[in-house]
Formats: C-alpha cells, structure tokens, sequence
C-alpha cells in the first residue's frame, strides 16, 4: 500500500488527513495517510525510518525550514522563500521539497475571479506572509505595505519583497489609523491577534483574506461580513494547497476539491463544542 502523511508539532489539528484521505476516497485509490508529532530535531531520524512504500509528506510548523536540508531538490518558490511544505519520495530514493502553500492562495484567490491587484497590506512578518508575498508576484502586486508588531522582524521580508521585484513598505500597529486604501488586504495572524483592529482593517480593501479558520469567523471575519466586505479565509488557503499536493503525490489531475473541502469542513464542525 503506498502511504503518504503529515508531520509537525503539535499534529493533532491537522485536517490534512481528512482532506487527502477523502481524495483518496474519491479518486479510487487504496492509499493511506496518517498524521505524525516530529519536532525540528527529530525530522532527520524520522525520514530514516521510512520504507519504499511512502511517497510523500506535508509538512507543516516547525518543519517548513529544516526540510529543504534534508532532500536533494528544491523546487523555486520554497528556495525562494526558505520553506517547503511537501516532501516528495521517487523511485530511485531520491527526495524533493516544494512549497503548495504560494500557489494554493493564488488559486483560492482565482476561485473568487481575482486574479490581479495592484496594491495589498499584509499583517504579519511570519512565514505565511512570506508566501503572501511571492503569491502577490503571482497576482502582479505591486506595492505592498506590510504591518507587524515587531518592525525588526520586517527585514527578511523586505529582502524578500525586493527579489520578488515589490515595492515593500512596513510599519507596526501603532500606526494602522493611517492605513488605508489598498486592492487587498491579507491577514496572517493567529486569530484573535487582530480583534482590536477589526473594525479598521476590515475596511482598508474590498477583499479580506483571514488567513484564520478555526475557531471561525474572527472578529475581523464578522466586521468585514457585517459590512460587506469580500472575505476569504484560511480553509480556502488549506484546501487549495492541499488539493496540489495531492495532485503531486497521486499523479491524477485535478484532485477533487470539493470533496476535499466537505471533509475539512466536517472535520471541523466535529470539532465545536457541543
């Protein structure tokens, strides 16, 4: 049986295997997909226990970075970037890492017609805001103004942003009374993170990307409904890149998005309280 899986810590939240396995389920394949707890320091170990029979893995925190070290190809957004979420497994032993997550949001976007902008905010200076930010390249961005908490932590990605050929500007949250007026407006934050900027930025561009999905909607998710504002939120971004790393591991094309999209959303409602 060929078997695929996801890794990180902590793994219990995943709904990687409630999407892959309702592919599987759909394509008619007599795969199987488990969920392991593997911390930074434990990858190395973990990849030399695996047999033959596993084709790949998703990778998720605290992982993204350590794994372009232990493969011996790296596609060109996770080098760009410095983070892979996909590990594939080939016949002759050999193992490449990719990162799904870049253009996993350039098709959540494209499955609302967007599929250009001009100007974006992005809240956050982690690793998603990295791929925020090379999927802006994608969807012919031009300037982005980031907004952080913590203004050092904005340098990585204004080198980022000066590759990707952006015109990058940061500041911190003292400041968003003065931020306005953008095509797009992605949030990166954990949720909760942003709730006493919600009525401001909920605001600042037609469409909200809350990168947030559980628990759901976010106070920003509610201000930005409650006033119109079109919205997007972390399972379309999961889905989608979920959706291509199927398709990477499987070979089949395209991997099936709505069923997928069911199960991650039942998985959830398991999951409330009650």
């Amino acid at each position: 049986m060929t078997r695929c899986a996801v890794l990180g810590s902590p793994i219990a939240h995943s709904l990687s295997p409630a999407m892959h396995r309702a592919a599987y389920a759909e394509l008619g394949l007599d795969w199987r997909y488990d969920a392991f707890e593997v911390a930074e320091d434990e990858l190395r170990a973990f990849l030399s226990t695996l047999g033959d029979d596993v084709r790949g893995l998703s990778l998720t925190m605290p992982l993204k970075r350590v794994a372009l070290e232990l493969v011996d190809t790296v596609d060109p957004i996770a080098e760009l970037i410095g983070a892979a979420n996909t590990m594939l497994f080939e016949a002759d032993g050999s193992r490449s890492a990719h990162n799904t997550d870049v253009p996993g949001l350039i098709s959540a976007f494209a499955e609302r017609g967007i599929t250009a902008a001009d100007t974006a905010v992005v809240l956050g200076g982690g690793a998603t805001a990295a791929s925020t930010l090379a999927a802006f390249r994608g969807l012919r961005v031009s300037e982005v103004t980031l907004v952080v908490r913590d203004l050092s932590k904005a340098e990585r990605l204004r080198d980022l942003a000066a590759e990707l050929g952006l015109k990058v500007s940061a500041t911190d949250f003292n400041q968003v009374e003065q931020i306005g007026g953008f095509d797009l407006c992605v949030s990166t934050l954990p949720g909760g993170a942003v709730d006493q900027w919600a009525e401001h930025f909920a605001q600042v561009a037609p469409v909200v990307f809350d990168v947030a999905y559980h628990p759901w909607p976010t106070q920003l998710a509610l201000v930005a409904h409650r006033i119109g504002t079109e919205l997007l939120n972390g399972l379309d971004l999961l889905v989608h890149q979920a959706t291509l790393q199927v398709e990477m591991m499987t070979g089949r094309s395209p991997a099936p998005l709505a069923a997928m999209r069911a199960a991650a959303r039942e998985e959830l409602n398991d999951r409330e309280p009650s």
